[in-house]
């Protein structure tokens, strides 16, 4: 497998520091409100990339951070008039609820900031024993001059940033590129006992620490989204190799952004969009396959009438999925012939396919291609005549590939009429196989539900007796 690297800028082959093991970190949710389509998008890519990780033997181990102390999580606690834990514990929920919705798998494990005071504190000082942090009046600076390799993720020097830096009056820092590694306890906020007073961490230190508790000092994979490169992950890094004198992770890969009709997202523009308010209109698997069919690092365009062809795919493959359970319901031949046999091995070619597009930088949408030319070969060799061995080959082919991508998972949902309509398409199946018992079978079996059939020219109609 290749993985586009933003630290080299080029594609490079994905070699697991452990063999068959994989240490995986993404960035997850404030959580302070509903996610937006935005998050969605690098949670969806990284769940795909775990998925495909699994599907290919690796053994993932799957980070995923809950931020729960942050300014917008007391601001909002003083909206809502709850404690800032009731909230980040409210929006906790509210993610897995959405997460689900978009066939999101659970992490490895959800660390949250507020459980792991302990190592934050211990990287701090480690950091400040080092010269790499100072305290000012129990606020707790990262030393950015004292780290040789800052910027080299976003590939940006510390003389031009310096230059384009803000400088605040009655600045405490010794350098405007400096970052908040502890801040000082302000009236109203949740704050913890430490070594430079009552207080809480800044906002990069946590993914430092919670990746070196969970994953160790160097990690396989960090991912997130493009906008996290800076500051963010370069603070990271700063704080993580700084802290632990070895390389913080070997890949990062970062998704792209989303744009809203052509513009970028934004609360200001008025295109801004959660994931639940999507799914008042929209199943959110629609999101997903619409995420999906684009390259995870191309920018992507979000429209209703692009969501709604999303959505019309999606329902190729439900089809899809409904017609080999149909036909497997009522197959009546158990072996395979010649021919069959022929085709189930050619099956096979799909699945090198698919794993070539996903070993490509994890190109889902070349992916997806794969998965509708074995819809197309199916619908054109699966039939009322198939045999079991056939119809279960390709339903198998087929389940491996949507499952990689987490997509046509649900169950069909039927009403009285649906029901009925099924039973009709399968009586003329087994017509069609001239299994006239099992005809007669399912008329019989109609009748009595109360529901009669006339067979006329147009077709068969039915009504209730």
């Amino acid at each position: 497998m290749k993985l586009y690297n933003t630290l080299t800028q080029q594609k490079e082959t994905f070699v697991p520091i452990e063999a068959g093991k994989v240490r995986m970190y993404s960035c997850g949710p404030t959580v302070y409100n509903y996610f937006h389509i935005g998050n969605a998008r690098p949670f969806i890519v990284f769940d795909v990339l775990r998925r495909f990780l699994e599907y290919t033997g690796y053994e993932v181990t799957f980070i995923q951070n809950f931020t729960d102390v942050d300014d917008k999580i007391i601001n909002r606690s003083h909206e809502e008039g709850i404690s800032p834990g009731d909230v980040s514990e409210k929006y906790i929920q509210e993610y897995f609820t959405d997460a689900d919705a978009l066939g999101i798998k659970r992490a490895s494990v959800h660390p949250k900031v507020s459980e792991h005071m302990p190592e934050i504190i211990d990287m701090i000082k480690t950091l400040e024993e080092k010269g790499l942090a100072y305290n000012v009046d129990g606020n707790v600076y990262y030393r950015v001059d004292a780290f040789n390799d800052y910027g080299k993720l976003s590939k940006q020097s510390i003389d031009d940033l310096k230059s384009g830096a803000r400088i605040d009056v009655n600045d405490e820092k010794e350098s405007p590129l400096d970052f908040a590694l502890w801040k000082k306890k302000k009236d109203g906020e949740p704050y913890w006992e430490s070594p430079w007073g009552q207080g809480r961490p800044g906002w990069h230190i946590e993914c430092s620490a919670m990746s070196k508790k969970h994953l160790g000092e160097t990690i396989d994979i960090h991912g997130g989204g493009q906008d996290l490169i800076f500051p963010h992950h370069e603070n990271e890094i700063a704080q993580s190799e700084g802290c632990c004198g070895k390389p913080f992770a070997n890949y990062w890969v970062h998704n792209g952004y989303i744009n809203i009709d052509n513009e970028k997202m934004s609360k200001s523009k008025g295109n801004f969009f959660t994931v639940r308010d999507i799914a008042k209109t929209f199943d959110l698997e629609a999101v997903r396959m619409f995420l999906l069919m684009a390259h995870y690092r191309s920018p992507v365009n979000f429209s209703e009438p692009l969501l709604k062809q999303a959505a019309s795919a999606l329902e190729r493959l439900y089809t899809a999925k409904f017609q080999m359970d149909f036909l497997l319901e009522f197959a009546t031949t158990k072996s395979a012939t010649e021919a069959e046999q022929v085709w189930i091995d050619s099956l096979a070619k799909y699945k090198n396919d698919f794993i070539a597009a996903m070993d490509d930088d994890i190109n889902t949408a070349d992916a997806i291609a794969v998965i509708f030319e074995l819809v197309r070969d199916l619908n054109s060799n699966l039939d009322a005549t198939s045999s079991q061995p056939a119809i279960i080959a390709g339903q198998n082919t087929f389940a491996e590939l949507t499952g990689v991508l987490g997509l046509a998972v649900k169950e069909k949902e039927t009403n009285l009429d649906e029901a009925v309509e099924d039973l009709i398409a399968q009586r003329q199946a087994a017509r069609k196989a001239k299994d006239f018992k099992r005809a007669d079978e399912i008329r019989d079996e109609l009748l009595a539900k109360g529901i009669v059939l006339e067979d006329t020219r147009e077709g068969v109609k039915w009504k209730k007796a």
